[in-house]
């Protein structure tokens, strides 16, 4: 194994090359310049961002409950992350008369700080490639079917030779479509606790407005503190437990940043598609994100109404709002970014070039010849297929907790019926435990008005042809009528109560379930999700070949070029800089020079009373007297947000901004409107990384919340 850790490093050290654009493994580094960082400012060596001997940075960088990132920043296992990333956390710990969403949390010890139901915390303890392992066992004549079981069998005995006797989650995952293969040890902790959060008024101030956008005035973070055995060991949640003595933690940076400095982001991104080929574009634009918008703005605007209406329901439907409309908001703006910049015309000149390539030899035509075709041919053949999987989940499952309950204890209750008496005893122990939590956040009008708003949308939108049967007889016996149809579902169903279900469950009568309209009815939808017509399979499995052949084309055609594999929730670096954006004139910035925002921009933007634009009376306090602390600027100015050409995306979001010398200097929490292309094209004059200062996170903590026990265990750097 040292040879192996010293071979790494060597490799580190070699190549590395300064770009703004990627998100590259820990491993990749031994492909890019090092010196080209050094000279735009890492004063780090490679041992020191990352390392398996020693603790460097990646020790102090952990994934966040697995769709956000966070960053260690105490000897005590102080976690920073985004507002948005703690928001479902925060709203299941908030109550009507303990409400931290609106009022904010401030644990000032150990003992008072909070423990959401299930959370998780994820530090990456190695890597490592095995592409040459697997590779070698495959070949292109197999069918997708024979290809995957081998490699199905890899991955379980590369699992069992890592996990070394279940200490760690071993994961392994293919990059560039099928042509490489790494595997990752990790190290998981399950008590993880809420430490600190401003209101939401701070953390999400500008609201669906402001999403995406700059000038952003969001102090977008939230604390919690990781929790290990007396040892550092995982460990179930106890208060026997003690915060957990991390192998390493990020200082933090209190002199701010300046147009040009170095920043290097570290975290988990979610999903990029950079390889995808014209076709793509072409369906996501005509076919895929307008469904997208239209399915997920029909359970948006259901919600909100009934939010509206009622404190306790805008509580409990609060983190699911927040998600649907982020990405409602983010599929409009990827439309406007893809045309706009002309995405799909530049995909079409990187396939002229590839076929010119293709065709210089009679080899590379026999091998990849008919790849772009055959691309073609499986989008040509799968909008519908798409158009039916967006409507349905991204409305109707996505937005209805009450059909993704009903069909989860219907499925129980299912096996339930068959059982012995004492199995049925364990199992009904199990469904009580399970259903205070299905019911914690369930409205039954909220659900009966998504259900109906999401069904009706994907009936008026799909063909008939896929529409599943339930939804296909309802149509037609309520007169397309779909309020109609779930006022009737709602009033005869078992699956609207925890009581309802209790009873079904004590009667044990499987004739009551399979009469029951919300089971009938997510049976439908569900089974409608899972069948896969077999000329779609077909399609898949003709997709997945060429395109694994369209990027090992791809790579092959330019063997000069450093090629990236796409995001997939694993740990990547990006490098960048701290950079403004060309004003906007509808959007005018609050200083000149626009990398930056204040304080005093957000002030201009204050509403009193508006649910996106209020702020709490002590912030405002500590505006008019200019009480900042040692947090603000040279000019007296208090930062709030800053921008820099970073490469990111979901995922990424609570990412470390990190300076050249190792230091936090901001989290990162968005992307800017003028590059919502992305995750599909990096915009190299208009993509920005949207980060809240540092400062501004230790100024509401300092003098906002007064939590001086949280700034004590931090290490500040000027």
């Amino acid at each position: 194994m040292k040879k192996l850790f010293l071979s790494m490093t060597l490799l580190f050290m070699g190549v590395f090359a300064w770009a703004d654009e990627g998100m590259w493994l820990m491993t990749f580094i031994e492909r890019l310049k090092y010196s080209d960082w050094q000279k735009e400012g890492l004063h780090l060596t490679p041992e020191e961002i990352y390392s398996v001997n020693q603790a460097s940075l990646k020790d102090a960088i952990v994934s966040f409950n697995g769709y956000c990132t966070g960053e260690v920043v105490s000897d005590q296992g102080l976690v920073f992350t985004n507002h948005h990333c703690g928001y479902e956390k925060i709203a299941e710990l908030s109550t009507p008369e303990n409400d931290y969403l609106n009022n904010g949390f401030w644990a000032k010890s150990f003992k008072e700080e909070l423990k959401p139901e299930s959370l998780y915390v994820r530090f990456l303890v190695r890597m490592d490639n095995v592409t040459d392992r697997i590779i070698k066992k495959l070949n292109d004549n197999m069918s997708s079917e024979e290809r995957q079981a081998i490699i199905n069998k890899e991955y379980e005995a590369i699992k069992q030779e890592n996990n070394e006797n279940g200490k760690y989650v071993v994961v392994i995952k293919d990059f560039y479509g099928g042509n490489e293969f790494y595997y990752f040890v990790y190290k998981d902790y399950t008590d993880v606790r809420l430490v600190g959060t401003p209101p939401q008024s701070i953390g999400k101030f500008g609201g669906t407005t402001d999403n995406w956008e700059w000038p952003r005035h969001t102090g977008d973070f939230s604390i919690f503190r990781i929790y290990g055995d007396k040892n550092g060991n995982p460990a179930p949640y106890s208060l026997d437990n003690v915060p957990l003595k991390p192998k390493y933690s990020l200082p933090i940076k209190t002199s701010g940043v300046k147009p040009g400095d170095f920043s290097m982001t570290i975290g988990y991104p979610g999903s990029t598609q950079r390889y995808m080929s014209s076709y793509g574009i072409e369906q996501a634009l005509d076919i895929e994100f307008p469904a997208w918008i239209n399915a997920a703005g029909a359970a948006r605007s259901a919600m909100k109404q009934n939010m509206d209406k009622s404190k306790k329901v805008s509580l409990d439907y609060a983190s699911s709002y927040a998600n649907i409309d982020n990405y409602w908001k983010n599929r409009i703006g990827m439309i406007e970014a893809l045309n706009k910049l002309n995405t799909k015309g530049k995909k079409i000149e990187i396939e002229k070039k590839f076929t010119e390539w293709v065709n210089e030899n009679s080899s590379r035509k026999a091998k990849y010849g008919n790849v772009l075709e055959n691309l073609k041919k499986y989008y040509a053949g799968s909008n519908e297929f798409i158009k039916n999987r967006t409507y349905l989940v991204r409305g109707v499952i996505q937005g209805s907790n009450a059909l993704q309950n009903t069909y989860q204890f219907g499925s129980v209750f299912d096996y339930y019926s068959k059982q012995d008496a004492n199995t049925k005893k364990e199992i009904l122990k199990k469904v009580e435990q399970d259903l205070n939590g299905a019911f914690a956040d369930f409205n039954t009008t909220t659900e009966r008005d998504i259900l109906a708003e999401t069904m009706q949308v994907y009936a008026d939108n799909v063909s008939e042809s896929y529409l599943a049967e339930q939804v296909k007889l309802a149509k037609k016996e309520y007169n397309n009528n779909f309020m109609a149809y779930a006022s009737d579902v709602f009033r005869k169903t078992a699956f609207a109560s925890k009581a309802g279900i209790l009873n079904l469950f004590k009667k044990g009568n499987i004739e009551d379930l399979q009469k029951d309209p919300l089971y009938v009815l997510s049976f439908s939808v569900f089974e409608s999700y899972k069948s896969v017509p077999k000329k779609q399979e077909e399609l898949k499995e003709l997709y997945a070949k060429n395109y694994r052949l369209f990027i090992e084309g791809l790579r092959a055609s330019e063997p000069n070029k450093v090629f990236y594999p796409d995001a997939n929730f694993t740990m990547r670096l990006s490098t960048g800089k701290v950079v403004s954006l060309p004003e906007n004139p509808k959007r005018p910035s609050d200083v000149s020079d626009n990398y930056y925002t204040t304080l005093q921009g957000l002030m201009k933007k204050y509403l009193p009373g508006d649910e996106e634009w209020d702020i709490p009376l002590k912030l405002i306090r500590l505006y008019n007297t200019s009480d900042f602390g040692p947090y603000a600027n040279k000019n007296g100015t208090m930062p709030v947000s800053f921008l820099t050409d970073n490469d990111i995306t979901g995922g990424n979001s609570g990412s470390p901004v990190i300076s050249g010398n190792g230091e936090l200097i901001g989290i990162a929490f968005d992307g800017n409107w003028e590059a919502m292309s992305g995750d599909i094209e990096f915009e190299k004059k208009l993509q920005r990384t949207i980060n809240v200062d540092i400062r501004y996170v230790l100024f509401i903590i300092d003098k906002f919340a007064d939590a001086q026990n949280i700034i004590d265990e931090l290490k500040l750097v000027k």
